[in-house]
Parts: structure tokens; C-alpha cells; sequence
């Protein structure tokens, strides 16, 4: 029952059978959503659009809406297996000495937060760290933290799949730049297999790593992110506000990981945005979260020494490294220090 009806207006929203949210929540819950999206189109798409610029042809208003529309329409293609991988696999979020207080959710809410701060700190020096990892270690630290049960099974494969992503994607840029040599027309059609290498990235950010924007959506308004796929004005809504933060940050952040790491040729981007591709969709196929700044970083480095060791930045490579090392301890730490105060506070 509610109290005081007379003085408050509702609007009332099914979210999940038997729950209900009021007008003022439903805006906040709203205008969160669309400020992570912003933030995470200006953490991520630098690195993804920054590679593709790299080659001529491509212009970078085109490169960030194909990639916006990408976050829009890879869920439908595709499925939203890693949006639930964030959303309710790795941690229970509907029990727990928090569950009765302010909603079971916020917990998670907590968690996303703190993987907010940390990917900002780590930004803040310039490297486009992995939001992905810190999201992942910031919902693994709320579900320690608020006394939730962790599902370490997924955890676990999560951090392999991210700690393995790099290597694979190096190694299948080797191959994929040997292919190239060898293939006559290839180097002919480079401008054309660009453009295809770049789409085939948009689509596996939009199944993988994107799908952090349709998780944090489903987190806050309740419900699975399955059912949110089939809203269009929820994806309008993550897409546009992506394309938004795309633009504020491209300028930024776009030489962050190609220019740090090896230089490249038309060829060598080519290879890079393939391998990337593939590994992000492999992944997201078993619902794993993968990074696609981590995917392009290795497969940039694979591509450099494609043409000798020598032609990779080294030291580029183990200060990204090391801000990746980082960056889910961190966002774990802070989630587990924040949602134990919130436990004991109750």
C-alpha cells in the first residue's frame, strides 16, 4: 500500500512481475543510465575509432555513428548474452542484509560506481583502460562486500577469457598479416577490406563489450537486459547517448592505443581490427565480457611483430599493461570498502 497518494504522483512501470517503481526513480534510474553511456562512449570508442582513423577513407563522424549503431542494433542480431553475464550471473543481487533497505540492487548500483571512479582516475593519465575489467571487479567486490553470493565459477572464467584476449588477439593478427602478404589482391583492396574489418569490429563491440550500457540499464530499472532489447526507445536511447560521449572523448583519447604501441600501416589495421573482431565475437558468444581496447591492443601488438620485435613500443605496451593490472584490483577494492560500510551503516 502507499501512503500520502494524495500528494504524490506516480507513474507507475512493470518492471519485473511485482515490482514497481515510482516516476521520480524511473528518471533518476533513467538519467544514470544515459550518463554511464556517455561516459562509457567517451572511455571506449577513442581506441576503437583512433585505430580505424589510421587508414584513409574513413571519416570520424561516420566511423563513431557506424559504431553507435552498432551498440543499437548488435543486441537484437546477436543477443544480449554478456549484458546478463553483468547484469545477474556473477552476482546475486536480490538477497542480502542490503535486499529490505534501499533496494536489492544497490549493491550493484555501488559496485558500477566504483568502476566508474577508477576507469576516471586511470583516464585521467591518459590511458583508455578497460571499463569492461572494472565493471567486472567493481560487481565481484559489491557482491563481497554486500555479503551477496559470487558466482567465482564465471568470475573466474571472465578474467581468463580478458587475461587471454590480448594473446589471441596477437597471435591471430600474425596470421591474419601473413595472409595478407600472401594474398595477391589484397593490398589492392585495402580501402574496401577497411572498411568491412571496421564494421565487423563495430558489430563485436555492440555484441561484447557495448553491452556493458544495456546491463547497467536493466540494473537500475529492474528486470533482466533481455527485456530491454526489444525496446527501441531504450537502445535509441544508450545508442545516442554513446554517440554523444564518442565525440567528446575521440579527440582525446584516440591516439591512446594505436600510437603507443606500434605504427602501423594500412595493412597492419586491417589485420588489428579483424583480430579483435574475432576474438570479441567468440567471447561474446559464451556470454564473457571481453574488452575491445585490450582485444585491438594485443592484436596491434601482434601486427608489429608481424615486421620484427623491434617494431613494437615496448614501453607502451607495459604501461597499458600495468593500467589494466590495475584497474579491476582497484575497482574491487573500492566496491567491497564501500558496500561493507553501507552494511554496517544498516
Amino acid at each position: 500500500m502507499l501512503d500520502n497518494a494524495d500528494y504524490i504522483i506516480y507513474k507507475w512501470e512493470e518492471v519485473r512481475p511485482g515490482v514497481w517503481v515510482d516516476e521520480w526513480y524511473w528518471w533518476v534510474g533513467t538519467a544514470l543510465a544515459a550518463l554511464f553511456a556517455v561516459f562509457t562512449g567517451f572511455n571506449d570508442a577513442g581506441a576503437l575509432v583512433g585505430v580505424a582513423l589510421r587508414v584513409r577513407g574513413l571519416r570520424p563522424l561516420a566511423a563513431v555513428v557506424l559504431l553507435g549503431l552498432a551498440v543499437l542494433v548488435a543486441p537484437v542480431l546477436l543477443g544480449a548474452a554478456v549484458a546478463a553475464t553483468l547484469d545477474h550471473r556473477l552476482v546475486v543481487f536480490d538477497t542480502g542484509p542490503l535486499a529490505n533497505a534501499a533496494g536489492p540492487r544497490l549493491p550493484l548500483l555501488v559496485g558500477i560506481a566504483a568502476a566508474v571512479l577508477v576507469t576516471v582516475v586511470i583516464a585521467g593519465r591518459g590511458l583508455p583502460t578497460s571499463l569492461t575489467l572494472a565493471l567486472v571487479g567493481g560487481i565481484a567486490g559489491a557482491g563481497v562486500g554486500a555479503r551477496r553470493p559470487v558466482d567465482w565459477t564465471i568470475v573466474a572464467g571472465v578474467l581468463a577469457a580478458a587475461a587471454a584476449a590480448p594473446v589471441v588477439g596477437a597471435l591471430v593478427a600474425l596470421g591474419v598479416c601473413r595472409l595478407l602478404a600472401v594474398v595477391p589482391f589484397a593490398v589492392r583492396r585495402l580501402r574496401w577490406l577497411h572498411t568491412a574489418a571496421y564494421t565487423a569490429t563495430c558489430v563485436a563491440y555492440g555484441a561484447n563489450d557495448g553491452q556493458k550500457m544495456l546491463a547497467v540499464y536493466a540494473a537500475v530499472h529492474g528486470g533482466t537486459p533481455h527485456r530491454y532489447v526489444a525496446s527501441l526507445p531504450v537502445l535509441a536511447l544508450i545508442g545516442g547517448c554513446f554517440v554523444l560521449g564518442a565525440l567528446l572523448g575521440l579527440p582525446r583519447l584516440a591516439p591512446g592505443v594505436g600510437g603507443q604501441l606500434a605504427p602501423a600501416r594500412a595493412d597492419a589495421v586491417v589485420a588489428t581490427e579483424v583480430s579483435g573482431a574475432c576474438v570479441v565475437l567468440g567471447t561474446a558468444a559464451v556470454g564473457a565480457p571481453v574488452s575491445m581496447t585490450q582485444s585491438l591492443s594485443g592484436a596491434l601488438v601482434g601486427t608489429g611483430l608481424s615486421r620484427g620485435g623491434r617494431r613494437v613500443r615496448w614501453r607502451g605496451v607495459l604501461r597499458l599493461g600495468l593500467a589494466w593490472l590495475v584497474t579491476l584490483p582497484a575497482a574491487f577494492a573500492a566496491a567491497v570498502v564501500s558496500c561493507a560500510a553501507l552494511s554496517a551503516a544498516r
